[in-house]
């Protein structure tokens, strides 16, 4: 199933202003070149079907957008597939409440964007990554508790949007965890790990363009909204920077890069049609 409708309106706008530019250009053309009587027919319909593939090409584009980039707020944000860690600039990668590194497929999926960074992309050991987030200068604030009855994993709680800056990455205290170590969000604790993120960003970003995951997408779960699709994500995250006091100046951006598996999930067109993003 298609992203975008064969008659969608924007696809049908972008096809009028192209094929209003040929007819331009072949209206002049006509005033100096004289075309035989007989020929006339079959040109039309050559100019038909020519006009006929531009649509089809400008639908087949649209439904296989991948990169996009728009203004949100005075904000240059790109919206692109690719691999987060060959970014520019600092990378946010998502743990969990308590800045676990155990990639045991339990605490940490080796398939997610913090296991494949604990794995593949950590320079040093991850007793060295433990220690350096053990001895980081998180505000008190931040640290909201201990779990004493936490038997595998650690124990100090921070406040979800809590950011740990790690060389080039920004670590990222996203999901909240159950009793059975699994990843768990509600809609209101989502939009507040995105309204502290922004917020900490904002102080520590220092001019630095900054990328993110689509934060949300994969193996999180976001209690009530189990349907929740990777656009919708996509969009919140565009309103709450949008409504954010963060602001990117020229030349440092926010990119979003989405996994190549989950493109043919967002509508960048439409995206990229709305106001701000959304």
């Amino acid at each position: 199933m298609s992203k975008v409708s064969f008659i969608d309106k924007r696809v049908f706008e972008t096809f009028l202003k192209i094929t209003s530019a040929i007819s331009a250009t072949l209206s002049l053309v006509v005033l100096f070149v004289d075309i035989p009587e007989g020929c006339r027919t079959a040109y039309g319909w050559l100019f038909i079907t020519v006009l006929l593939v531009i649509y089809v090409v400008i639908w087949i584009w649209s439904n296989t957008l991948n990169h996009i980039d728009i203004k949100v707020e005075g904000s240059d944000v790109t919206i692109k597939v690719g691999d987060i860690f060959s970014e520019k600039g600092l990378k946010a990668i998502a743990f969990n409440e308590y800045f676990d590194t155990q990639v045991d497929n339990k605490l940490i999926s080796e398939k997610s964007l913090n296991g494949i960074f604990i794995q593949n992309h950590l320079e040093g050991s991850v007793e060295d990554l433990d220690k350096y987030i053990e001895s980081y200068a998180f505000d008190q604030s931040e640290i909201i508790g201990i779990n004493e009855r936490r038997t595998n994993g650690k124990r100090s709680r921070f406040q979800i949007g809590t950011i740990c800056m790690y060389k080039s990455y920004l670590l990222a205290a996203f999901s909240k965890f159950d009793k059975d170590n699994k990843a768990i969000l509600t809609m209101p604790e989502y939009l507040e790990f995105l309204i502290n993120f922004w917020d900490k960003v904002n102080n520590v970003y220092a001019q630095q363009s900054v990328s993110t995951p689509i934060f949300g997408s994969g193996i999180t779960r976001i209690k009530g909204h189990k349907t929740i699709s990777d656009e919708d994500l996509l969009k919140i995250m565009l309103w709450t920077f949008r409504i954010s006091e963060m602001r990117f100046k020229y030349p440092a951006r926010l990119t979003i890069v989405i996994h190549k598996d989950k493109i043919n999930q967002i509508n960048l067109l439409d995206i990229k049609a709305a106001r701000n993003g959304v």
